[in-house]
């Protein structure tokens, strides 16, 4: 009977995880539990006779596949899979997906969320401003940047995107204006919402040539990944403009640093939350259980990632 191992060391919520179950143990599969965790070993027992995987945030390397013989799939419960070692994987003869556009809401409205809370002064009681009216610029038209110009549209901004990986003719059909290059959304919005991916192309660069172009006062807002931003750049950036504001929901390594020498035009969230509501858990969760039954059972690979 195939053994599926939820390793989660931030686990999902209650009602998500019974969904989770029930819906593997419907497939007549077995269900089991890793949550909080402390160490990688306890990961790397667990898996010695597991033929799926369902995971978070989990780190799975090349020694957790040489301890699990039996592996035939990893599933990330989100979007993002940088934490899986895909080299790895594909030498395991493993099966890695994710589950796209399970948590794209919750990360949206998060990121609208924060743009608030930072332009109404972190709600300190003084006068702050609106997001009427003001230019956002996304930057990567997936599906979190979809959302988050369905719901910064209800707001009353101008919403434009840039993403080479999508047509101009489909970012207009949202009512979303397309822009031809990188330089002139951060140049011309008020507000950019980072969408993209941490890889080998992308990481570290967003540092202090793009966020120099940025206007007076402008915002970027971060629910991707902390690996994207050049720290050091960041810093400069905050050092040079006397109005530039960072919101994240993943705090880079120097945040002590900027809050020290910035106050509150950084602010970052405790933990990496944009995915951390109950529809979220449930959406991501399931999707990954039934992925894992479509692959054992019908070879179904439709969101492979290696």
């Amino acid at each position: 009977m195939t053994k599926v191992l939820v390793a989660t060391d931030k686990p999902f919520a209650a009602g998500a995880a019974k969904q989770i179950k029930a819906v593997i143990e419907e497939a007549g599969f077995t269900c089991a539990f890793l949550e909080k965790y402390t160490s990688p070993q306890e990961l790397i027992l667990a898996v010695a006779d597991v033929e799926a995987i369902i995971i978070r945030s989990d780190l799975i390397t090349k020694e957790v596949m040489d301890a699990a013989p039996h592996l035939k799939i990893v599933v990330r419960a989100g979007a993002g899979y940088d934490n899986v070692d895909l080299q790895s994987a594909t030498a395991h003869k493993v099966v890695v997906m994710n589950t796209p556009g399970q948590n794209s809401n919750a990360v949206a409205e998060l990121a609208l969320g924060m743009m608030v809370y930072q332009a109404r002064n972190q709600f300190n009681g003084t006068s702050g401003t609106e997001l009427f009216g003001k230019k956002l610029g996304i930057h990567a038209y997936g599906n979190v940047g979809k959302h988050v110009a369905r719901i910064a549209r209800g707001f009353g901004m101008e919403v434009s995107a840039f993403d080479p990986f999508v047509s101009k003719t489909a970012i207009e059909a949202d009512g979303v204006t397309a822009i031809d290059n990188v330089d002139e959304l951060y140049s011309t919005c008020d507000y950019i919402s980072l969408h993209i991916p941490a890889n080998a192309s992308t990481k570290q660069s967003i540092g202090f040539d793009l966020l120099s172009k940025t206007k007076k006062g402008a915002m970027l807002v971060n629910t991707a990944r902390k690996e994207v931003i050049d720290e050091a750049g960041l810093l400069k950036w905050f050092e040079t403009s006397d109005s530039f504001k960072y919101v994240s929901d993943v705090a880079p390594d120097n945040y002590d640093l900027l809050k020290e020498k910035f106050g509150s035009r950084c602010f970052c969230t405790p933990k990496k939350m944009g995915a951390q509501t109950s529809e979220a858990n449930n959406n991501a969760g399931v999707a990954a259980a039934r992925q894992i039954i479509g692959f054992i059972k019908q070879d179904d690979t439709t969101y492979q990632v290696n």
